[in-house]
């Protein structure tokens, strides 16, 4: 009889517990919801582009289960006028939230935009959309850079469909407009014959360039390295196999960061990578002065004999490899033509003519490599003292490449101190070797410039390219920066500004043509009482973490060296970005755009 009580109270509480179970697995059920909700930028993707020099294309692309209001779209443009944007039909619907018949667009909707503008403009538009499971977002603001050419071809997009990305003469979200122009009107073509021939020309100008002229003594010292084989014929073929290995990973991982929006040349400037690749400097090195031959086991070159009739093929694979190697530690700096393929690919996904252009280009930087490898056969010395000369005179240049790539994870001091020790003991070498005129000269003038660099850094210098200017009060000085890092820290800078002027100068240690600018551009006398009045901010981003990603993606970059000009209320300035390396009189031209 008392049993009854305690049986219904287990059964009260255990209903009790059931409840309460069911509440937190239908919260839990719910919070899983809301997780399942899509950030607004992937729910509604934003592209906008021209389909010809007069009409915008701008799209939306909308996940499943979610939606956009027609009514909700505004379109403003700085630098350009805007005429009545031309919507394609939409479907109707009551809507809870607004109480009302809405026009509304799923999955896809491309609004064409009449425009009257010459060159680069900025597009803004604001938007609204919801998902079906009762989430309506705020309303969201996106801005697009295009620009305006008389090239672009196509009509106008059908309405309703994406707009077409071959006649496109506008990338979206960034271009460093005047200097690429041309460059942007030549890839919006969309015609290879003209897109090859002229990335070959660019590249060939590249080519000169300190991020491409490094490898020429790498390839020079592997054809001295063969001996009295270095035949025309021979140069030619090894030349063509290290441009060949360049080309096509240049154009592999252009590719690669046009499509993922990331230097991924910049990763590889580490520490590790580096001094993995200096060590290979001096391993070829002590073999050009006849430490050990650098060659395959023999049983492996035995195999390749036998598969392909020659005793080279190993050879020309590690040429190729060396090539390969050269083009991600050697040349990691955005150039101008670089940056344009980069974005152009990022943006409209156009793997074939972006990789072209890429290729084409690389093509273009291997002509002076090819160069060197047909002028071997006429210009090295076969054999004898003279040869063994030339071997050890490109030994000391893969020395001094080694110590040049190392230089961006080393102190001042180190990289003063190791160019004395090659400097003084090649000259001491050169002096004591031979008696020859021109060798004593060249020893002398060797020791010398190593004199100059213990010099300087006995008495405190620090920059081992220019060593003795602290000691005539170092004449030239160069901008004096705010460093920033984080976009945060620039948004605070520019609201900051008190009415100037900003420059933003993208920098990093790796980048040969951020450290041409600093130390030929920046100390010039006219360009520093141009920008008297400017504030001047420099991010670095040689560490390439999450930050300096961050920076880089702000401004839709792939690199540095890259400066970015704001007007005194804080916007960027349409039509100014300074990509590659520019001398104090063309930098001069561009900075006539900062009022």
């Amino acid at each position: 009889m008392h049993r009854l009580p305690s049986l219904r109270l287990l059964a009260i509480q255990a209903a009790a517990l059931l409840l309460l179970a069911l509440s937190v697995l239908l919260g839990a059920a719910s919070a899983r919801a809301e997780e399942e909700f899509l950030d607004p930028a992937d729910a509604f993707r934003f592209t906008a582009r021209m389909a010809d020099p007069q009409t915008i294309a701008v799209t939306w692309e909308i996940a499943d289960k979610y939606y956009m209001y027609r009514e909700r779209f505004k379109f403003t443009a700085t630098g350009a006028t805007l005429g009545e944007p031309q919507f394609p039909p939409g479907k109707v619907k009551y809507d809870e939230t607004f109480q009302k018949d809405v026009e509304m667009y799923r999955n896809v909707v491309t609004i064409m935009i009449p425009v009257q503008a010459a060159g680069m403009f900025t597009l803004n538009a604001t938007s609204q959309g919801c998902a079906d499971a009762g989430l309506c977002y705020s309303p969201q603001d996106t801005s697009a850079r295009l620009v305006a050419t008389g090239s672009g071809g196509g009509g106008m997009s059908v309405p309703g469909a994406p707009a077409p990305l071959a006649p496109a003469a506008a990338i979206a979200d960034a271009q460093p407009a005047s200097e690429l122009s041309g460059i942007v009107s030549v890839l919006g073509g969309g015609k290879l014959l003209v897109i090859v021939p002229a990335f070959i020309l660019l590249g060939l100008g590249l080519a000169f360039t300190p991020c491409v002229l490094p490898m020429v003594p790498i390839l020079s010292s592997i054809i001295v390295g063969e001996g009295a084989q270095a035949k025309r014929s021979r140069g030619f073929i090894l030349s063509l196999a290290y441009s060949l290995g360049m080309a096509i990973v240049y154009t592999a991982l252009g590719v690669a960061a046009g499509l993922i929006g990331e230097g991924l040349a910049a990763a590889l400037q580490n520490p590790w990578v580096l001094g993995a690749f200096g060590l290979l400097m001096v391993a070829m090195a002590l073999s050009m002065f006849g430490v050990y031959d650098l060659q395959l086991p023999a049983a492996l070159q035995t195999r390749l004999a036998g598969a392909s009739g020659r005793r080279s093929s190993g050879k020309l694979a590690g040429v190729f490899a060396m090539g390969a190697i050269s083009a991600l530690i050697v040349g990691p700096c955005v150039a101008a033509p670089l940056a344009g393929a980069l974005v152009y690919i990022s943006q409209t996904r156009d793997v074939l003519i972006g990789g072209a252009a890429l290729f084409a280009m690389a093509v273009g930087m291997s002509i002076p490599l090819l160069l060197v490898g047909v002028s071997a056969g006429s210009l090295l010395p076969r054999a004898g003292a003279w040869m063994e000369a030339v071997k050890k005179f490109f030994g000391v240049l893969m020395l001094a490449m080694a110590l040049w790539l190392v230089s961006p994870v080393l102190p001042p001091v180190a990289q003063m101190l190791g160019w004395t020790a090659l400097l003084l003991g090649y000259g001491f070498y050169l002096l004591r070797s031979t008696r020859h005129f021109g060798a004593m000269a060249m020893g002398a003038a060797f020791a010398i410039l190593g004199a100059i660099q213990l010099v300087g850094v006995v008495s405190g210098a620090r920059d081992p390219l220019a060593p003795l200017a602290h000691l005539n009060g170092g004449a030239a000085h160069g901008l004096t920066f705010k460093r920033i890092k984080t976009v945060a820290d620039l948004d605070a800078a520019l609201a900051n500004a008190g009415g100037k002027t900003v420059m933003l100068d993208f920098y990093a240690d790796w980048c040969v043509s951020c450290k041409e600018m600093e130390k030929l551009t920046f100390v010039d006398e006219r360009v520093q009482a141009r920008l008297e009045n400017t504030l001047l901010l420099q991010v670095d981003v040689t560490a390439n973490d999450a930050a300096d990603k961050a920076m880089l993606k702000r401004f839709t970059l792939f690199g540095p060296p890259a400066i970015i000009l704001f007007d005194k209320q804080g916007q960027e300035i349409a039509d100014s970005r300074v990509i590659g390396y520019q001398d104090p009189g063309k930098f001069l031209g561009s900075l006539s755009r900062l009022n």
